[in-house]
């Protein structure tokens, strides 16, 4: 009798690994976003893990799962596919009984990949799940790498052996296998000869590890790829959950058509290679739009690029997704739900203030209201709002754009960022005319929005008149939810956060990761806001207008009912979101 086979949805929840709640909030996500696959939509946002998803598919489709981390294959049949095909289409023979041949795939509706194994092993190929970074792994330790070859004009050149070890030390399927193909079938390309290097980044082997260190830096969330030149290779980092972590070393020969193909791909000057560059890169990946920000700068030993990652649909998530505490997002949504009046979002370069305020718009994104932004560039494009980019070659700036936007009958205007005083006069003059207006502001904390403003030469009466709330934040990383542990600490231990502490030596069980696979064993997967919300009343708008000192405004505000960063961050640790060190980590600055 065949067992009944269950959807993916029922099956995680009956298994205990996703909640009913959580399923509620996927399928919304997966509405606003039109994802047809439910099974990524939880991945990403974190519900369930890559494994558990597969779990359920196999089910679902009456196949089976493997645990390549437990099972290991059996070489009878890693010994009838090529590790040529195994490593291309990231598949790995798992089992081969008589003619039937186990293949241990993430994808199972990989029908090329299936044809080509069916095709070299002469068997009837049985596709079973597996985890794909499980299936890299078990590639990297059943097969050899291949044998070393000498570049076309005679001069020695990365040897595929050579790119194979080093693929098993630092990094995974594709990316390997690009090397090895790019190293061990080109010569060597001096630096200095452009047209050279621009020849070779045309070339198949190339193009295939650019995509790839692209790919796996979305696989691996990676928010930045940096791409360095260094004395004797290419070093290449991705910044995860805001830090930075080291990949891989590329062969020095590989570095001049590597640079040349991301500068081709971003549309930038390949020749010109003395002056910093900008250019961005449109792909799709696993169902999803991506946009990826470049730029070049000349260092001793070449062109050093960065590629900033943008998720499109990552605004789509909701502000509730962002890590605001009940209080905290009761407020904003009152704030901006003003008729009039400006709203900051505060905090140094890459805490999130972009997502934030594309959050608050897509929350207000209606039928009935007219909005507007300027923004440089336009990083996530969002149906239903009228967005301009800066031009400033043609002559088009914040300020002149602006000007623009109050004769086309707006509700809601968002400024990417206040830059000088005519940016900022204009949008106070539009928040005093009736209209909501949404900027940020690179300050630390929320008081000092004030400040700043002041110091770019606004009048204090005008600030006091038009700002109805300021946003600092800062982005902590999230304790890993699959070795998430607890511990106990001194309560006086954390006096430093604003806790309370009755007797110093009492414990506090608190919560940290332990490392795993799943979170690359630095304890933490993916980040989360903390926040420090200032709503202008009275007492605030009358000490601005005073030029009061700023401990004076922090404090009314405190009085106010604000949380500073490191009390909000403090709500956090104690609900075992996150760790002391990370919030010391994002939001301590000498002299707190």
């Amino acid at each position: 009798m065949a067992i009944a086979r269950k959807p993916l949805a029922q099956y995680l929840i009956e298994k205990g690994y996703l909640k009913p709640e959580q399923l509620q909030e996927a399928q919304k996500v997966q509405n606003q976003t039109k994802n047809p696959d439910l099974g990524s939509v939880l991945i990403t946002l974190g519900f369930v893990g890559e494994r558990e998803v597969l779990e359920a598919k196999a089910q679902e489709q009456n196949l089976r799962f493997v645990d390549l981390d437990r099972e290991t294959p059996d070489s009878s049949a890693i010994n009838v596919v090529p590790e040529r095909i195994a490593r291309n289409h990231v598949v790995v023979p798992f089992r081969k009984e008589g003619s039937a041949l186990y293949l241990a795939m993430s994808n199972p509706g990989n029908l090329m990949a299936i044809d080509d194994v069916q095709l070299a092993s002469g068997c009837r190929v049985i596709p079973v799940y597996a985890v794909r970074g499980a299936i890299e792994d078990a590639i990297a330790k059943n097969y050899t790498g291949g044998t070393g070859e000498v570049g076309g004009n005679g001069q020695a050149a990365v040897s595929p052996t050579a790119a194979t070890q080093m693929v098993q030390a630092n990094m995974r399927g594709d990316i390997g296998r690009a090397i090895a193909e790019a190293g061990s079938s080109r010569e060597i390309v001096v630096e200095d000869d452009a047209q050279a290097a621009a020849k070779e980044a045309e070339q198949a082997p190339i193009i295939r590890l650019a995509n790839a260190l692209i790919q796996q830096a979305i696989a691996d969330r990676a928010s930045d790829v940096h791409v360095e030149p260094q004395q004797r290779g290419v070093r290449v980092r991705y910044r995860i959950d805001g830090v930075l972590h080291e990949m891989m070393t590329i062969p020095k020969n590989l570095q001049a058509p590597l640079l040349s193909r991301y500068k081709i791909m971003a549309e930038m000057n390949i020749a010109e290679r003395r002056l910093p560059q900008d250019g961005s890169i449109e792909i799709r990946s696993v169902g999803k739009d991506y946009d990826l920000r470049v730029s070049s700068i000349p260092t001793p030993w070449g062109e050093k690029i960065v590629m900033r990652i943008l998720d499109k649909t990552s605004v789509l998530l909701g502000l509730e997704k962002l890590g605001f505490t009940e209080e905290n997002m009761v407020e904003v949504d009152e704030l901006t739900a003003q008729p009039n009046g400006m709203f900051l979002s505060t905090g140094p370069t890459g805490a999130g203030k972009t997502t934030t305020q594309y959050s608050i718009l897509n929350k207000l994104n209606s039928i009935e209201r007219n909005i507007i932004t300027i923004e440089d560039p336009v990083e996530y494009q969002l149906g239903g709002v009228n967005q301009v980019q800066v031009n400033r070659k043609a002559g088009l700036s914040f300020g002149n754009a602006l000007r623009h936007f109050l004769r086309q009958d707006p509700d809601i205007i968002m400024v990417g960022e206040m830059r000088d005083l005519e940016t900022a006069e204009i949008a106070i003059e539009a928040s005093l005319t009736g209209h909501l207006v949404l900027s940020t502001l690179h300050t630390n904390d929320a008081p000092s929005a004030v400040v700043r403003m002041t110091d770019m030469g606004v009048e204090p009466y005008l600030i006091s008149a038009t700002v109805i709330g300021v946003l600092a934040q800062r982005l902590a990383r999230k304790i890993c939810p699959d070795c998430k542990e607890p511990y106990e600490v001194r309560e006086g231990d954390l006096r430093r956060f604003g806790f309370k502490v009755d007797n110093p030596d009492n414990t506090v069980t608190l919560y940290r990761g332990r490392g795993c696979e799943s979170c690359k064993f630095t304890g933490f997967r993916g980040r989360l806001g903390i926040y420090e919300l200032m709503r202008t009343n009275s007492e605030i708008a009358e000490l601005i207008v005073r030029r009061t000192p700023l401990a004076d405004i922090k404090e009314a505000a405190k009085a106010n009912g604000m949380k500073e960063l490191r009390e909000d961050g403090l709500i956090k640790i104690l609900n075992g979101i996150t760790t002391p060190e990370e919030v010391m980590r994002v939001v301590f600055t000498a002299g707190f």
